[in-house]
């Protein structure tokens, strides 16, 4: 917005209340501020002539009169300081020379400087001054010829809904470079305390300082308008305390699952976990900036895995079982007493290792070994019936449902079948109580 002159523009301040500038005095005959009268110019002194005119005396009382003409009284306003002037000054650039006030292209002085100076006139003069203000959440660098505060925010508020001025910083330092209010009490509204100072007319560090109100860095300092209320100040400094740090976060990652299959693993021994999974970590580094604790902004800063998952293996055999070897047909034929009982001695201990034409007193021992000889027994441990199998046993033999709920007979029969392609080892513990390993 530089390059172009209204009442909205700003300006390099030295201080918060800038003491007008002023300038030589020149050498011509000056005036002094204040209500002492100036000193008349010195007149120049003419010779005396003998048989001066009546004409020459005429003229000489109208140069007097025209000299009690030019003399003014007029009131002088700069930047709030208000003071009244005696000036022979005939226009208002005159009178602010003679004044040692200077002012620029971005200053107000009204009316202005080319304008004829007469006895009672009032001139004012304010001074520009650059300001950062913030409407509607968005900022920008305006020049103001206001007074205080109060007077740029009224003129700034046709520009937005929501105008503030913008404290300016220089470290730990809050500073504006106009009063906040000429006239009327300020509000401060700082750690969630608001206090009301008299004086509005003190510059904002002043205000800061003698409240013992400090401001770091990060922390923001604004100057807005509040509507206006009964009793309560229409200018109010709002400090804003704002936190920004890193705040790292840790997720978990679900672990994977996975089967494979063993081809040396029979089908009907199940399966089992040869690696067990465990989930891992994410972590996820933010950026979190915070005003007076409420959260304004968020902004990821990094997102990686920092432990890894483990995928868990689950193993299954395929190995298919081989089919039971074929029983051999039974020896009907007896060709006297003797051989049948050789035979029937040879044939009992040949039952008592193979198992698949054992004597049905064998199976009723091993019943009753295994399980006290009760087809319904389910002891909860996974092993079911007269001969405790398993389940995925009892189904790789072709029994459907659990072996419990079984009749007796067909228990013993795809026993006797599992004896006949395994043999006696498949019940360890009984088998070598009977014998039978």
């Amino acid at each position: 917005m530089t390059g172009t002159h209204d009442d909205w523009t700003r300006v390099n301040p030295s201080n918060e209340n800038p003491t007008p500038p002023t300038a030589p005095v020149p050498d011509e005959p000056a005036t002094q501020s204040g209500t002492a009268v100036a000193e008349a110019p010195a007149r120049r002194r003419w010779p005396l002539i003998a048989g001066l005119t009546a004409g020459a005396v005429v003229l000489a009382g109208g140069a007097a009169a025209a000299y009690g003409q030019a003399h003014k009284t007029v009131t002088l306003d700069i930047d709030g300081a208000i003071s009244t002037v005696d000036t022979y000054s005939g226009s208002v650039a005159g009178l602010l020379e003679a004044e040692g006030v200077r002012v620029s292209g971005r200053d107000a002085v009204t009316p202005g400087a080319d304008s004829a100076l007469r006895d009672g006139s009032e001139i004012v003069v304010r001074y520009g001054r650059e300001l950062t203000v913030d409407v509607d959440g968005e900022r920008d660098d305006v020049w103001v010829t206001a007074l205080d505060a109060d007077e740029a925010l009224s003129g700034l508020a046709a520009r937005g809904s929501d105008v503030a001025l913008v404290a300016s910083r220089s470290g730990d330092r809050a500073s504006l470079p106009l009063r906040l209010d000429a006239d009327e009490p300020v509000a401060l509204v700082a750690d969630g305390t608001t206090t009301v100072i008299d004086d509005g007319s003190v510059g904002l560090e002043a205000i800061l300082a003698g409240l013992d109100i400090t401001v770091d860095g990060d922390d923001r300092v604004l100057v807005e308008r509040q509507p206006a209320a009964a009793g309560e100040p229409a200018v109010r400094v709002v400090v804003e305390r704002v936190d920004t740090k890193k705040v790292t976060k840790k997720v978990d990652v679900e672990h994977k699952s996975k089967t494979k299959t063993d081809d040396d693993r029979y089908a009907d021994e199940g399966s089992y976990v040869a690696t067990k999974g465990k989930d891992g970590k994410r972590t996820v580094v933010y950026r979190v900036t915070t005003v007076d604790g409420e959260v304004v902004t968020k902004k990821k800063l990094s997102d990686k895995v920092t432990t890894k998952p483990v995928t868990e293996v689950v193993v299954k055999g395929t190995k298919e079982r081989p089919e039971p070897e074929p029983e051999p047909a039974a020896d009907t034929s007896s060709s006297s007493s003797s051989s049948s009982s050789s035979s029937s001695s040879s044939s009992g201990s040949s039952d008592s290792s193979s198992g698949g034409s054992a004597p049905a007193g064998v199976w009723a021992q091993l019943a009753q070994c295994e399980s006290g000889g009760n087809p319904a027994t389910n002891t909860g441990n996974g092993y079911y019936g007269l001969y405790q199998f398993s389940l995925p046993t009892w189904q790789a033999m072709g029994g459907s449902g659990l072996p419990s709920e079984a009749s007796a007979a067909e228990q013993t029969r795809l026993a006797q079948k599992l004896q006949a392609q395994s043999g006696w080892g498949q019940w360890p513990a009984c088998a070598a109580k009977l014998g039978l390993l």
